[in-house]
Formats: structure tokens, sequence, C-alpha cells
């Protein structure tokens, strides 16, 4: 029992560990929050600097910059501060200007009763969730060398309060500076990290369009789009007629957090629980109230929807990335992690400033934290794809190895098979020569054994038995010669052997080729059917100088059409004998019928075509050849 106690609580206290290592972790990144936020913004000297006003609204009364004002609504009578300062002297030629670091939501200025600024002509510093400044620089001629009064009409149309920054009048080169460091912090940098948004966005959305099965990527694709659209439509002061359509916009932080969560969940590998898509119910209110209602309503709306929505669903995904670094203790679990605390804590830290809790010039930082978690997202998916691409070289590199073994398995297996049809070949060959050897060398030499059993008078049959044989073993060795297809080269050598055997006899040999080329090349030409060739040529020529009584035996050689674009090789044999045609009751000549069988089945064997035809005038044998001469193995006998 006490075993199995240990066992368990082995990893819950592993886990209890990895929970108090990345707490501190995120503590750390609280801190350097903190440190960040407690940063000066960038202002002029305090020598410039404005504070004491008179703000008429109703009663007039003195007020401290930066000013609090209660009012969510002033557009008809905007309340007026009203400051007094001292001009140049005349003779210094400085151009002086006016700053104003940050309003909520739009300011109207004047110089001694002349306006030169009105903010409400820049949509874009109007919007109650950035921190543009403003700056105009005062006409020379409206400059006096006293006392100068200065008036700021401060514009509210919530869903914030009002607010007015401490205002700085000074040479311009004394204010331009700080002016110019607000806008690239406040301005520039928003619209650029916006801007690889969109490239960021368009490649996710592009990259869930070719793969479906990935949501995570259409999801955080949608959440960059409303952000890039939050960051570009200007703020809804009534002055357009698409105020409606850029309050929904601008307010529709919580549905931006809920196609985050959505990723998140992907994208960690955790399974998406049915309720989820209660997340998308407060954006869709406020979406539904900015279409069919007026901005009043959308404000109220987005004030009680949208920032509880936003703190629950960046809480959540806190939460969720906290369980799967416990999990699997991996960076990238511990880079979101960190991207998420950043924004949450400027999240509170500017729910707290607008509800005045933190006091300070009411300078929000969430859309630029955004950016953070925007680019720890990144770093992950660019790390999944490293990955992917790691995986996809690893499978590679194994497809590699099993190709290159299953190679070597054909390559041996292709080299058994050569050498068993080696071996298959040779034993065939083997085979065929010793059919040869017995149906010719074995029967001449059976023939000259009785021959001389008998013992007969004369040594002429003997002899005879004796040079048949001799042909017939130099007809097998001449026909293992590699002749390369072409059977006129062996038809060659047979010529001079048959012309010598027909001499002897006192027979005449007309030899005739009659066309250019003989005979078509046979690339499928063996030994065995040149054997076959010339041992049923050689009993075509026997038959007539034993039985036909002919003087001249002529053979001719050529190539004819077969239809079809095909070429046959054909050899006559032709005798001026008496042929073997007999009157009826006669006997046929000795060993013709034998003969002639034989030379069919040696036709057969090859494929050729045999036409035997006698007469009065003498015999004429035909053999045509094969297109295709038959597989050597089918040969038999």
């Amino acid at each position: 029992m006490t075993d199995t106690a240990t066992a368990s609580g082995a990893p819950t206290g592993r886990l209890v560990r990895r929970l108090a290592l990345y707490l501190a972790l995120q503590g750390l990144v609280l801190l350097g929050c903190l440190v960040l936020a407690g940063l000066p913004a960038p202002e002029p000297s305090p020598a410039y600097r404005l504070t004491q006003a008179r703000l008429a609204s109703g009663d007039e009364a003195v007020v401290t910059l930066p000013h609090h004002l209660g009012a969510r609504f002033t557009m008809d009578d905007p309340p007026r501060y009203r400051l007094t300062f001292e001009g140049p002297p005349a003779s210094s030629g400085q151009a002086w200007s006016v700053l104003l670091p940050r309003f909520t939501n739009g300011v109207a200025v004047a110089v001694n009763g002349v306006e030169i600024l009105d903010s409400r002509r820049t949509p874009s510093a109007n919007r109650p969730d950035r921190s543009t400044p403003e700056i105009a620089v005062i006409p020379a001629t409206l400059l006096r060398e006293g006392t100068n009064e200065l008036t700021v009409k401060l514009f509210v149309w919530g869903p914030l309060t009002g607010f007015l920054d401490r205002i700085y009048v000074g040479p311009d080169d004394a204010l331009r500076p700080a002016y110019d460091r607000r806008i690239l912090m406040f301005v520039t940098l928003p619209v650029v990290l916006a801007a690889w948004q969109v490239v960021l966005a368009v490649i996710l959305g592009l990259m869930w369009l070719m793969r479906r099965h990935e949501p995570e990527y259409g999801a955080l694709a949608a959440s960059m789009a409303i952000g890039v659209a939050q960051t570009f439509v200007s703020a809804p002061s009534g002055q357009s007629v698409y105020a409606g359509l850029n309050a929904v916009l601008i307010a529709s932080a919580p549905l931006e957090s809920a196609f985050c969560v959505l990723f998140f969940v992907v994208f960690l590998g955790l399974r998406l629980p049915r309720y989820a898509a209660a997340l998308f119910v407060p954006g869709l209110i406020i979406t539904v109230t900015g279409l069919f209602g007026d901005l009043s309503q959308v404000r109220t709306t987005y004030l009680l929807l949208g920032p509880p929505t936003v703190a629950f669903c960046l809480v959540l995904i806190a939460v969720l990335i906290a369980i799967v670094f416990v999990r699997r203790r991996d960076v990238i679990s511990l880079v979101l992690g960190s991207a998420v605390t950043v924004v949450l804590f400027f999240c509170v830290h500017d729910i707290l400033s607008v509800l005045d809790i933190a006091k300070d010039r009411r300078i929000f930082f969430s859309r630029l934290s955004y950016s953070v978690m925007v680019i720890a997202v990144g770093i992950g998916l660019t790390w999944r794809f490293a990955r992917a691409l790691n995986q996809v070289d690893s499978f590679a590199g194994s497809m590699v190895t099993l190709v290159r073994e299953a190679e070597d398995k054909l390559r041996a297996s292709l080299a058994r098979d050569e050498e068993r049809a080696r071996a298959i070949a040779l034993s065939s060959e083997r085979s065929r020569l010793m059919r040869d050897l017995h149906d010719g060398l074995g029967g001449q030499l059976v023939s000259i054994v009785a021959l001389s059993e008998r013992q007969r008078s004369g040594g002429a049959p003997i002899g005879e038995a004796a040079r048949a044989a001799l042909r017939d073993l130099r007809l097998v060795i001449d026909a293992m010669d590699d002749i390369g297809g072409d059977l006129m080269l062996a038809l060659g050598a047979w010529r001079e052997r048959i012309a010598a055997q027909l001499r002897a006899h006192g027979l005449k040999l007309d030899w005739r080729v009659l066309t250019p080329q003989g005979l078509p090349v046979y690339p499928e030409l063996r030994p065995g059917h040149v054997i076959q060739i010339i041992r049923l040529l050689d009993e075509a020529v026997t038959n007539a100088v034993k039985h036909a009584h002919a003087r001249t035996i002529a053979v001719s050689i050529e190539t004819v059409p077969a239809g079809q674009g095909l070429s046959l090789g054909r050899i006559v044999i032709a005798d001026d004998g008496r042929g073997f045609e007999r009157p009826p009751g006669a006997a046929p000549a000795p060993g013709t019928g034998r003969g002639f069988a034989n030379m069919k089945r040696r036709a057969e064997r090859c494929g050729a075509t045999l036409e035997i035809r006698s007469g009065p005038d003498g015999t004429r044998i035909t053999l045509d050849l094969p297109a295709r001469f038959a597989d050597l193995d089918g040969i038999g006998g």
C-alpha cells in the first residue's frame, strides 16, 4: 500500500513542481510589464507645460491637468478649458506650437479666440483606445508678447469618459521631438504591426483553404482579420455614414478573443468542448446591436459585455496554456503563456485606468501588447512548421533507406533469376545437344557397329556410315556458332558441305539468292533452330539423291512479303528427277514416307511451314520460315 501511494505521488509531485516553475516564470514576466508600464512617455521639457486651467462647464472652476471629465457625451455643449501662457518676444522669430499628448475623444484648440486645430478632421486621432497626440503650429500673427489665451474644447462621445492631459506650449523645435516619438510609438508602430498582421492573416487564410482539416489556421486568420479591421477604421463620432459599422468593428474585440480561444484549443491539441460556441455570443450580441441600433446602444452594450468577455477569454487561454505546459513542459507553451500574460496584464491595466483606479494619463497599451501575442503565435507556427519539415525529412530519409533496401533485394532477386535463367538455358541447351547427338551421331554410330558385326565384304557401307556420322557431328558443332540471327551464315556453311556431297554423286548444285538480303535477320534464332532447319534441308537433298535419280538440285533463297508489313524467309529445294508419284498399286520409294514426316515435324518445331510437291518433272520442297521463330524451350527432339 505504501509503494502504491509513493508511485502515485511521484507524478503529482512533478506536476506541482512544473506548475510552480511556470508560475515563477510568469511572475518574472509580470515584473517586466510593471517596469514597462512605469516608464514615462516621451514629453517635452516641463518649462513648456500648462497644468492650471479654468473649466467652463456650467459653472466655471479651476482644475489641474490631467483632468478626468465624468461625462460620456458632450458633443452639443462641450466643456471649455481656458489656459494662459506667455508669448515669445516679437524679435525671437521662432515658430510656436501647441502639443496635446493625450485626450478623449476629440479636441478643438483656439489661440486668442482663433481656432487652429480640430482633431475631428483626423478621425484616427479620435479613437478612445489609442494614445494619438496632436500638435498645431500657432500662426505668428496670433501670438502676443505678453499673456495669451488658449482655449480647448473637449468633445466626448463615449464609451469612455472625457480626459485631457497636460498641455505644452512653446517653440516648435522643443515640442516636435516628443510629438514625433509619440507618433512613432502610438501610431506608426501599430500600423506596421497591423500590416504584418495582414500578411500573416492572408497566409493563414490560404493555408486553411488548402488544409480544411486544420481549423486552427482559419480561426487565427479570422481573429487577425478582425484585429486589422479594428486598427484601420476611424472613430464613429457621428460625422460618417458608416459610423454604425465602424462602431461594430471597433467593438469586435469579443469576437476576436473568441477566435483566439478556438485557435489555442486546437493548436495545443486539446479537445474542443461543445459549449465553446457560447464564447461567440457576446460578440454576436454587440454586432447585432450595432447593425440595428444606434451608437449609444453599441457603446453601452460594449461596456457591459466587451471587457468582461475579453478578460475571460484571456484568462481561459492562460489557464489552458498552463495546463499544457505542466503536461508537456515544452518551450512553445512557455512562449505563448508569457505572451498571453503580457496581454492580460496590460488589459487589466487599461481597465483600471478607465475606471480611474490606476491614476495615470490614460495611455492604453492593450493593442500594442496584442502584437506581442501575434509574434508569439508566429513563433509557435514557425516551430510547428519546422517540426513538420523535420518529420518530413525523417520520413524521406526512412523512405530512401527502405527504397535502397528494396533495390538491393530486387537486384539480388534479379541476379538470382538471371542465374536461374542461365542455368535453365544451359540445361536446355545441354539436353538439346544430347538429343541432337543421340538422334544424329548416335544413330550413325549404331549403324557402323551393326555393319561391323555383320562383317560384310568391302568397307564402303561402313565408310559411308562413318562419313555420315562425321557430317552430323560437324553439323552440331557448326550450329553452336553465334551467327547473330543471320541464317544466311549457316546456309553458307551448309552450301559448301552439300556441294561436296553432290559432287561425289555426280550431281550439280544450282544455288540462287533471289533477294539482295537473302533471308531476314531473326534476333531470336538459336542453335536449336539452325540444327532443325539444316537437318530438314539435308533430308530433302538426301531424298533427292537416293530416290529421285536427279541430275541437278536447285536451291533458291529469298524474302517474300506476307502482308501487314511482315516479310518471311523462303527456301526452295527442287530437283529434275522422276518424283515420287507412283501408279496405282505401285510400292512407294523406300524411306520417302518416313523422311517427309521427319521434315514436317522439324518445320513444326521451328514454327515454319513446309510444302512438298512432286510430279513427273521432279520434286519441289518449299520451306516458309516464320516471322518469329518459336521459343527454343518449346523445341523438342
